[in-house]
């Protein structure tokens, strides 16, 4: 039997319902414009007021957040928030998250805020519908609220069973909307039985049975398929030539295809429509079109000078000391530049999504969509515009997808279906191929870094002069772009800053970034620009121990003034069996006592062993932003010395980040953190076409335009296999009395930690981050 928490599919549903407690918010007041920031979609006040919570004559809660489950377990750890307050079994709390016709309007799932900030508002509704529990057990039984100890869904006035009530009793026969008491009471966290312990995620086992919880499985009656055709111009988000770049479509080329539904053909919008998907796999093959010719983009194979010569207005973040005085004394000036490449999120299945067009739609929902987004209420904006609705007539289902941290091609391909599923009068599905996943998806954007500072005479930091430049990563909806719905206009963000205060204290700092347009079609991949940030920073405080002559953990020690970093920093070293040292080749033999006695290779082997040291903790949101976790990584990396091969063996995770709701989940994000920054050290860059070589004929067949996006199959972007993932140990620093902080994005330091390896095995130093590194 379905449980009533499960049962309402809008607001109106929980707003009109019987036998129930519901917890609302009215709809916040959009916020003010931040300069530099991409607008944010504010919330309806037409939709009326936001559910957070629900409680049912069942016995079971309706929990709903505005955020996504990317894999990161906050499905989970939200309800394990619920349940606390409450004293609740875990399993009576059913999560809504993302649905635009019944989550609340939290943003994107981003910058590690789910349970940061955007628990907040649920954790209070918890709290005030448990003070309401206890107020009508305590008419009821004529005792004081005080008096009264709430467990597992029931209300006792004593041990007497007869004094007992479960919670469902007490709403059964009401309907009470209570709007949400920012001052509810919350329960002492040294009293918690549910938070801070590790739980299964919850959304594993419809996983293991092969539930329909993925939005590829997505099925409904009538559903149609469909393919898109993409334009030349792979990577590219501005300029004249989109949307004015199609020549022809010829129909007829496809004519002896069965089931053909539809062509849809908007400006350089190209989709088919078939009954089957074998059909609309084929007829994206054969489907003749032609482009008319367009400038092309960008060279980036000198990406470092593609960046510089990119216009660029700059700010000054910080000012602090004799910035100019003190480089122009420093006994040993360094000046160095870091570049980090454009990156793929990468998604292991491509993007699919399945748009329903409804003209007469059910509650004046004219548009539904079944779609795998991390920013569902701004796609629901991006569609109401591309169809020329209200955003109340549309509605986005989220469902889960292949994993992203960032923005993949899910809105992307969302979008497509939307405009096929109109056209065909059916729902449609539609997927993307590989091919289509890799060279449109909006990529990471790339980021140059320059540090100029160096050590006075006493070994000290004389000066740290951080510029950063970083191309802009607004990426609007591709359909929007393709049938010139928003014009093409590069647009410049402030989204550069993110870490960029270096994390130790320096006496005379200045940090300055570049804002300027995209060259890339870019979006927010894991981190942002804090990444490459932590890089810089960690990259060039290991350049400054070694210039010194000091070991690398403890010159950072000298210049870390918190004192829960400095905690951090020592335990994780310690753990990690951190060796003092002061120089690269610690090992040159491949004989150290620390490897395992069969993982020995003796004197004179080829195989050279490291450790490298990283920390940082990730700033982010508008400058000066929010911190969240603190992290600390050592890696233990082998080198060979004749091929250049890299394999990083163990990777030691300190983590602090407060309050840790669910310990299972933190541990799971961790291990996600290492695997994927330990690609994207060692493996991950997006190679562009070259610029075209003089040939006096037409261009070769298959031959792609210059500054395209050339890396279209995993052989040519190829991530970390499954026998190159390193052994991970865990250091948590337990904070129960702490505010919880974010886990999601906390790998800053590892790419740190890798590239400082490169010159503790072999003494080569790397300030550029390349895939399939040689030596």
């Amino acid at each position: 039997m379905t449980r009533r928490a499960e049962q309402p599919r809008t607001r109106s549903d929980f707003l009109n319902a019987r036998d129930v407690l519901v917890v609302v918010r009215e709809t916040p007041p959009a916020p003010p414009a931040a300069n530099g920031q991409p607008a944010v979609v504010a919330g309806n006040p037409a939709e009326g007021p936001e559910i957070l919570l629900a409680l049912w004559s069942d016995g079971s809660v309706t929990a709903l957040n505005g955020h996504v489950d990317l894999g990161t377990g906050i499905r989970t750890a939200l309800a394990q928030v619920v349940a606390e307050e409450l004293d609740l079994p875990l399993s009576q709390v059913h999560m809504v998250l993302g649905d635009t016709a019944r989550a609340p309007n939290q943003g994107a799932t981003i910058a590690s805020a789910s349970l940061q900030i955007h628990a907040v508002p649920l954790r209070q509704a918890a709290a005030q519908a448990r003070a309401w529990l206890l107020a009508q057990a305590s008419e009821r039984f004529g005792v004081q609220p005080s008096l009264l100890e709430v467990r597992e869904g029931r209300v006792h006035a004593g041990e007497d069973p007869a004094f007992s009530v479960p919670f469902g009793e007490l709403v059964a026969g009401t309907r009470t909307v209570l709007p949400l008491d920012g001052a509810a009471r919350l329960k002492d966290p040294k009293d918690y039985r549910l938070v801070g312990t590790a739980v299964p995620r919850v959304d594993i086992p419809a996983k293991l049975a092969g539930e329909t919880v993925f939005v590829h499985d997505m099925r409904v009656p009538g559903m149609l398929h469909g393919r898109v055709v993409r334009p030349p111009y792979a990577g590219a988000d501005h300029g004249d030539f989109i949307g004015n770049t199609l020549e022809s479509v010829d129909e007829s080329s496809i004519d002896h295809i069965p089931g053909i539904r539809a062509v849809v053909v908007i400006r350089d919008f190209v989709g088919i429509v078939a009954e089957r998907e074998e059909h609309a796999e084929q007829a994206l093959r054969e489907l003749r079109v032609r482009w008319k010719a367009w400038p092309g983009l960008p060279a980036l194979d000198d990406l470092e000078g593609a960046i510089r010569a990119n216009p660029a207005t700059q700010r000054l973040l910080v000012d602090e000391g004799r910035v100019d005085e003190a480089l122009a004394n420093a006994a040993q000036p360094m000046l160095r530049t870091y570049v980090w490449p454009y990156q793929m999120h990468a998604s292991i299945g491509p993007s699919c999504a399945l748009a329903h067009w409804q003209p007469e739609g059910d509650a004046g929902v004219q548009l539904r969509v079944w779609a795998g987004s991390q920013n569902p209420h701004v796609l629901r904006a991006d569609l109401a515009k591309l169809m020329g609705l209200e955003d109340v007539a549309v509605d986005v289902v989220r469902m889960e997808a292949a994993g992203c941290y960032g923005r993949n091609g899910a809105d992307d391909v969302a979008a497509d279906a939307a405009l096929l599923a109109r056209a065909a009068g059916a729902p449609v599905r539609v997927q993307l191929t590989r091919e289509q996943e890799h060279a449109w998806e909006p990529k990471g954007a790339a980021q140059l870094m320059q540090v100029n500072g160096g050590l006075d005479a006493e070994g000290g930091v004389a000066a740290y002069d951080f510029e950063t430049s970083y191309p802009s990563n607004g990426a609007p909806t591709l359909a929007l772009l393709l049938t010139r719905t928003v014009e093409p206009v590069a647009q410049a963000f402030e989204m550069g800053d993110r870490t960029a205060r270096p994390p130790y204290a320096y006496e005379n700092l200045r940090v300055k970034v570049n804002d300027m347009a995209p060259i890339v079609r870019a979006s927010w991949l894991r981190g942002v620009s804090a990444l490459p940030s932590s890089f810089a920073h960690e990259s060039y405080v290991d350049e400054l121990a070694t210039a010194a002559g000091v070991d690398p953990v403890a010159f950072r020690l000298r210049h870390l003034r918190d004192p829960r970093a400095a905690e951090l920093v020592r335990e994780t070293a310690q753990k990690a069996g951190w060796r003092m040292r002061t120089g690269p080749q610690e090992d040159a033999d491949g004989d150290h006592p620390s490897r395992r006695a069969d993982a020995r290779v003796g004197p004179g082997g080829d195989v050279l062993f490291g450790q490298g040291f990283a920390y940082a903790r990730y700033v982010h949101s508008k400058w000066p932003g929010f911190g969240a976790a603190w992290s600390a990584w050592v890696a233990d990396v082998e080198v060979h010395k004749t091929t250049g091969e890299v394999h990083v063996r163990r990777v030691v995770v300190g983590h602090d980040a407060g309050l840790m709701v669910n310990p299972a989940g933190v541990e799971h994000q961790i291990h996600g953190n290492v695997i994927q920054t330990t690609s994207r050290a060692l493996k991950e860059r997006v190679d562009f076409a070259p610029p075209a070589q003089p040939s006096g004929g037409e261009t070769l067949p298959g031959v792609l335009p210059a500054g395209v996006v050339a890396s279209r199959e995993w052989g040519s972007y190829p991530i970390l296999s499954f026998r190159e993932v390193p052994v991970i140990e865990v250091v948590h620093m337990q904070r129960p009395g702490e505010p919880p902080l974010g886990r999601g994005v906390v790998l800053g330091a590892g790419d740190g930690g890798d590239r400082e390896c490169d010159l503790r095995c072999d003494g080569v130093r790397f300030r550029r981050r390349r895939s399939r590194r040689r030596w």
